[in-house]
């Protein structure tokens, strides 16, 4: 799962009657303590997160994932791949049992000499994000209706949660024996980055409601897809064409993971158009959180910030990426041409239809007024400064 990046900083308008949603439960969670200390409480994300609210699914929509079972089966199941089948990170790294390792390992370190710091500033968040996969995994079994009520459930919902939870889990394990071997990171500061960031959690808003949950896996896994095929091209270009094919793996299976998440909310749109449409606009509006984005290093206050300051700059990840997979998907789920919708999902269809345009012009607003920032201390690559 990966990624990324909260880059809109301007507040994304809203959609006429969208206020009105009701929920079942919200309470407040502050957890940053009060301004007039400096000391941190154990254990709690690095700021504030928003007003939590608690399944806001109604609860005879569950009905429909219950019906959907043999659908999920037959249609969802078939994007996993057989684990005989599948790459594991050894298949790209130096063999340890081989007489050669240690010239592998020199081979390796000699490819990414010259690759300039920023680049693995980047590298590193995707790979920390990529290992936070234990709260990934939470966040989709909080979900109504296809949440895995054992732990061993054979239901089809509980075997996907599991078995792309499975799939991912090599992405992190792969990149963070690269960058390991690599010499070129402080792995010591990053593994508390990763120990902060799965204590912290996540705050997606998804409100235990699998339209919401869905609709922000669809965007995140395309997120994370286009992300490591940009670090893939940037690593091709500085000449390590090993880092490059890594990369472009990891990648290919966001992409996988992807279509399985989307498939999902297009028969969502086939069965309840309206409640889709509203929750689409819903997820748009309160804007969709990277999975990473209460990282912490134990250091840096505002390293997620700094981290996708950087992923912007390089063209790894941009605002006009946020703005091209939200329109992709409206594409994908033929949003403009959904008919039969109550007054509030027409409301819902023309804001989100609306909303790339919006969003881009938004964000060349906020570049054109954006001011030089100094450059900041990074730990990640032993307190060298990157420009962001």
């Amino acid at each position: 799962m990966a990624l990324k990046i909260s880059f809109l900083p301007y507040k994304i308008p809203s959609f006429p009657g969208s206020q009105d949603r009701s929920h079942r439960v919200s309470m407040a969670s502050t957890l940053r303590s009060p301004p007039t200390e400096n000391i941190k409480k154990p254990f709690t994300p690095p700021r504030e997160v928003h007003v939590q609210v608690t399944h806001s699914m109604p609860p005879e929509k569950r009905e429909i994932f219950d019906s959907l079972h043999n659908w999920a089966e037959e249609n969802i199941l078939i994007h996993l791949k057989p684990v005989e089948k599948c790459w594991q990170p050894t298949d790209f790294l130096p063999d340890p049992a081989s007489d050669g390792f240690h010239d592998q390992v020199e081979e390796l370190r000699e490819r990414c000499r010259e690759i300039p710091d920023e680049y693995f500033v980047v590298l590193v968040g995707d790979m920390i994000t990529e290992e936070a996969l234990p709260t990934y995994q939470t966040m989709i079994n909080t979900l109504d209706g296809v949440r895995d009520e054992t732990g061993a459930s054979l239901t089809p919902w509980a075997i996907w949660n599991r078995a792309w939870t499975a799939e991912e889990n090599r992405h992190g394990d792969l990149l963070n024996k690269y960058l390991y071997l690599s010499g070129r990171v402080d792995m010591r500061q990053i593994e508390k980055t990763i120990q902060y960031l799965i204590g912290s959690g996540m705050d997606p808003r998804t409100e235990n409601n699998p339209y919401l949950g869905f609709i922000y896996t669809s965007f995140q896994e395309r997120a994370t897809f286009v992300s490591h095929g940009n670090t893939a091209r940037h690593a091709k270009t500085h000449g390590d064409s090993k880092l490059a094919q890594i990369c472009g793996t990891i990648a290919a299976d966001e992409k996988r993971h992807e279509t399985a998440y989307a498939k999902i909310v297009e028969k969502l749109f086939e069965t309840d158009p309206d409640g889709t449409v509203l929750s689409l606009a819903d997820m748009m509006r309160k804007k969709i959180s990277m999975p990473a984005h209460l990282m912490y290093d134990g250091v840096d206050d505002n390293l997620f910030e700094h981290f996708s300051a950087v992923a912007q700059r390089l063209g790894v990840y941009t605002a006009k990426d946020y703005a091209d997979i939200l329109e992709f998907l409206v594409g994908r789920w033929e949003v403009e041409k959904l008919t039969g919708l109550s007054g509030e999902g027409n409301k819902a269809q023309d804001y989100v239809c609306g909303l790339p345009a919006r969003i881009r012009r938004l964000e060349e607003r906020a570049h054109a007024r954006a001011k030089e920032v100094a450059p900041v201390p990074c730990s990640w690559i032993f307190g060298r400064e990157i420009k962001i």
